[in-house]
């Protein structure tokens, strides 16, 4: 007995360790967020003084089909020449070709320099943060799905690893990097000082290997439907943007610094559509999965619910929006709307069916 005593304190403390050592590495990957975020402006910063960045908004007055000029950037030992942006039609009919702006950094050196020094941070900061969540997921000796704390962690870690790979599919999305981080120390500093929770066992209920099935799914449809949501807004903005320049308005010097930088709207707008039409099959598939699972746990496959209910609302909002896609005057703006209604309800199936009601689904607690 005292053997076993003894087993059962030295697996008790080694647990509490491990939980402590998670703890410390959530709060460093927040450090290197931070520092992540601050170089991000800093390439913002940059690029709004480069001259490819001020010539941008020039290169749209062209006739359709023209060729922009390359645009030359003077460095030491040389001169660089700099590609001219990709031209794109926008997704209004009759409306005329808008290029792709060439990012952040604007074609500024420097301000590349600081854009690449931001996304190795975010690199850093992602394997930081994934070993916490491994250290959490072995202090507890199960998956770290178990309550919002942990859901959080994990899902914002897997939002930052569908971005990075994006960027190592050679996507060039790096204009996502500061929405994605500032949001991640957000997400981060919600977790840590409003949902944490002290590691603890299941509940008989989550017993299951269901549990890795769907919930690792909802995650991972979550991040990119995060991802998809952030580029509808930005294209709602630049559609604004060049809405008014193609009416001969003139806006401001800051928008007008932001908006040039960010590609067209169409490929806002395609990049958007794609992401959330790629995952829309897995998201379907989670919902099937949570319904055999509570089959499973509760004897029954579908009980309304109010986590059940607004998972199927979400499905309902999110194949709306895509037939809006397929329907002629439904594109563009108005389908963006729907998409954003349909991130809104993910998020209110996130955090307020957790927080603010009661459920089936409320064993975990917040």
């Amino acid at each position: 007995m005292s053997a076993l005593a003894t087993a059962t304190t030295l697996a008790a403390a080694t647990n509490e360790n491990l939980a402590s050592i998670s703890n410390t590495l959530i709060y460093s990957s927040m450090a290197v967020y931070t520092l992540a975020f601050f170089t991000h402006i800093a390439e913002w910063i940059f690029g709004s003084r480069s001259k490819v960045s001020r010539t941008a908004a020039a290169l749209t007055a062209g006739p359709a089909g023209a060729k922009a000029p390359e645009v030359t950037v003077k460095k030491a030992g040389g001169t660089a020449v700099l590609e001219r942006p990709k031209v794109v039609v926008r997704a209004a009919a009759g409306a005329r070709d808008v290029p792709d702006g060439p990012g952040a950094h604007g074609g500024d050196a420097q301000g590349d320099l600081y854009g690449r020094i931001a996304v190795s941070l975010t690199v850093v900061a992602f394997l930081v943060e994934f070993a916490g969540v491994l250290a959490r997921a072995l202090s507890v000796q199960r998956a770290p799905w178990g309550n919002m704390y942990e859901f959080n962690i994990t899902f914002s870690t897997t939002a930052v690893g569908v971005y990075l790979v994006f960027l190592a599919l050679k996507k060039d999305i790096r204009w996502l990097g500061l929405p994605l981080v500032t949001t991640v120390l957000l997400d981060l500093g919600l977790a840590v000082t409003v949902l944490y929770t002290a590691s603890d066992q299941l509940v008989p209920a989550l017993h299951s290997y269901w549990l890795y099935i769907h919930v690792s799914t909802a995650i991972l449809c979550g991040a990119v439907f995060y991802v998809g949501a952030v580029a509808t807004i930005l294209y709602l903005f630049k559609d604004s943007y060049e809405n008014k320049l193609a009416s001969g308005g003139r806006p401001g010097s800051f928008a007008t610094s932001v908006m040039e930088r960010l590609p067209a709207s169409a490929s806002l707008d395609k990049f958007s559509y794609r992401v959330n039409a790629a995952v829309f099959p897995l998201w379907t598939f989670t919902i099937i999965a949570g319904a055999i699972w509570a089959g499973d746990a509760w004897g029954r496959y579908w009980g309304w619910d109010p986590k059940e209910t607004w998972a199927f609302i979400t499905w309902v909002a999110y194949a709306t929006y895509l037939h809006a896609r397929a329907t002629a005057g439904w594109k563009g703006r108005k389908a963006a709307y729907i998409a954003l209604i349909a991130f809104a309800c993910f998020l209110f199936n996130y955090y307020g069916v957790n927080i603010f009601v009661s459920g089936k689904h409320s064993y975990a607690g917040v």
